[in-house]
């Protein structure tokens, strides 16, 4: 699949595109090879950034919560790269990254609700399990957070999707392999 699916350089996008790969350089230093990918769509990459970066009541920790979580479930090399690098921005450890792909918090119960919560609705489909649902909020969130959260797993699947599907090059120090830990 790698014959099909090039990394488009910023030569071979969209004008539009162009200048959210400018945009990305100054404010990451560089374009990811996931987001680039975007950029075959004229729109999608807009759009998904537009997404990803919209309003939540989630913190930047939760957010990589959910990411983690989600990626690993839909076993997403490349996210659970880019996320396992923006955990520890995030001041997760090594640990603690790695029992959040797990879908749990062993040091933090509102962080063990929301990965539980992340991992059962992204492994059931939506079809969440009511006393997973019913601790999430015991743990202190509430609707709008249960919104949101939802959306963000719906966010981090799109991109497990795309990786999925075009296999491009992992540009992240590449996340070790998770061995299986459960609560």
């Amino acid at each position: 699949m790698n014959n099909i699916f090039n990394v488009p350089t910023r030569e071979e996008v969209s004008t539009n595109n162009q200048v959210i790969f400018d945009n990305l350089n100054k404010g990451l230093g560089f374009v990811p090879n996931l987001y680039a990918t975007y950029a075959h769509s004229d729109t999608a990459l807009e759009n998904y950034l537009n997404f990803a970066n919209a309003k939540t009541s989630l913190s930047a920790k939760e957010k990589e919560v959910v990411n983690l979580a989600v990626s690993q479930v839909n076993d997403c090399i490349y996210c659970l790269s880019a996320h396992t690098a923006i955990g520890k921005m995030n001041g997760f450890t090594d640990e603690q990254i790695l029992e959040l792909r797990a879908g749990y918090s062993s040091v933090n119960s509102k962080l063990d609700a929301l990965a539980k919560l992340a991992k059962n609705i992204t492994e059931n489909r939506g079809r969440t399990d009511k006393n997973v649902l019913e601790n999430f909020f015991n743990a202190g969130y509430n609707k709008g957070n249960l919104i949101d959260t939802i959306s963000l797993v719906g966010d981090k699947t799109i991109s497990n999707y795309i990786h999925s599907t075009t296999q491009i090059p992992v540009d992240f120090p590449v996340a070790q392999p998770l061995e299986t830990k459960t609560v």
